[in-house]
């Protein structure tokens, strides 16, 4: 057994109490009685550098949409109360024109993108306004900005492509083909690649088949954790090192709080926002949450729900599960066996003998 002590370290005017942590824990590092934090490395660290920086290029772009829509404004143009974002195909390309000097309310109306479910009629008197030239400027100037960062956004894309590429050539064909799509919309924001086919053909499982769980937020967890997740022996160690499960403070053999503690992570806070949006859905993981929520609240739900998505996602990848939602009645269903079962036990114990 080796054993370590810690270096007695001289007590210097201004000098930090915490130097002896550091030191022992320099130390526990230097036998291997600690371990190190977990790091991607390789093409998932290059793909997780690409894709904050495809993030920060976003926050930049969506600060100019609120001028174009102050400009909009001040033209006395309604054109954001008739489409559902001024930024689509169709309000991109109305004020594009608007800025070009087109003033034809036919011709403007007559660039409505096929998906716009808009009539022509509404869009036609959304419209009708002046032709001031101060908020002309400031439009312009917005619209310009905006599309400098989607181009450099256009530029991260490609690069992720070709960082998803290389995965690809390091990784062994997937077993099963690629199941159809769960979902026909793309999420908001998502990179112009072949996202989900991609990460089948790396992963060998489609994450996607979880509820909760896209292709851009598949992509995230890859970048971050790795495309495997061989760094976690189970799925506790994953869940416990996102935060996720309940950290025990015990004294004396009580356990004084189950807390979780407060996490940085993205992948956690990403897992967060899926189980929230789950709960609106009629799935098994949907039933969970709101089965949670009534009765700990909405807050420990979410958390609970997370838990639960991290564990479905650690089992898709480490044991090639294949998750197919089993419905709200089967959570349900679980649940009131569960209880009867319970008082069933409880029954014998107080059963006199």
């Amino acid at each position: 057994m080796v054993v370590v002590k810690a270096r007695e370290v001289k007590p210097v005017p201004g000098r930090k109490t915490d130097v002896c942590d550091a030191q022992w824990r320099q130390r526990l590092h230097e036998y291997g009685l600690l371990r190190a934090s977990f790091q991607p490395h390789g093409e998932s660290a290059t793909l997780r550098s690409d894709l904050r920086q495809r993030e920060r290029l976003l926050e930049a772009a969506a600060a100019h949409i609120q001028p174009m829509q102050k400009a909009l404004t001040q033209m006395n143009l309604q054109l954001q109360h008739v489409v559902a974002d001024i930024t689509g195909q169709t309000g991109l390309r109305i004020i594009r024109a608007l800025v070009a000097g087109e003033r034809d309310l036919d011709r403007l109306a007559a660039l409505r993108d096929g998906r716009c479910k808009t009539p022509l009629a509404t869009l036609c008197a959304a419209l009708v306004g002046n032709d001031r030239e101060e908020p002309v400027f400031a439009l312009a100037q917005a619209l310009e900005l905006y599309e400098i960062y989607q181009a450099k956004v256009a530029a991260c894309d490609e690069r992720i492509a070709a960082g998803l590429e290389r995965l690809q050539a390091q990784s062994p064909p997937p077993a099963a083909p690629l199941p159809p799509p769960r979902r026909a919309q793309p999420q908001a924001n998502e990179p112009a690649v072949p996202v989900r086919a991609a990460l089948h053909a790396i992963l060998g499982g489609d994450l996607t088949q979880i509820d909760g769980i896209g292709p851009y937020l598949a992509l995230k967890r890859v970048s971050a954790c790795g495309p495997d997740l061989a760094a976690w022996p189970s799925a506790q160690h994953y869940t416990s090192w996102l935060d996720l499960a309940p950290h025990n403070k015990i004294s004396g053999g009580k356990v004084l709080s189950s807390r979780t503690r407060r996490s940085g992570s993205r992948v956690a806070a990403l897992l967060r926002l899926a189980a929230g949006a789950i709960g609106r859905t009629q799935t098994a993981l949907g039933a969970l949450y709101r089965r949670l929520a009534a009765r700990v609240g909405k807050a420990k739900a979410i958390t609970a729900t997370a838990r639960k998505i991290a564990v479905l996602v650690y089992n898709t990848l480490r044991h090639g599960m294949a998750y197919a939602d089993p419905g709200a009645s089967y959570d349900e269903e679980r649940y009131r066996q569960r209880v009867l079962s319970n008082l069933r036990r409880r029954a014998k114990l107080i059963r006199p003998h």
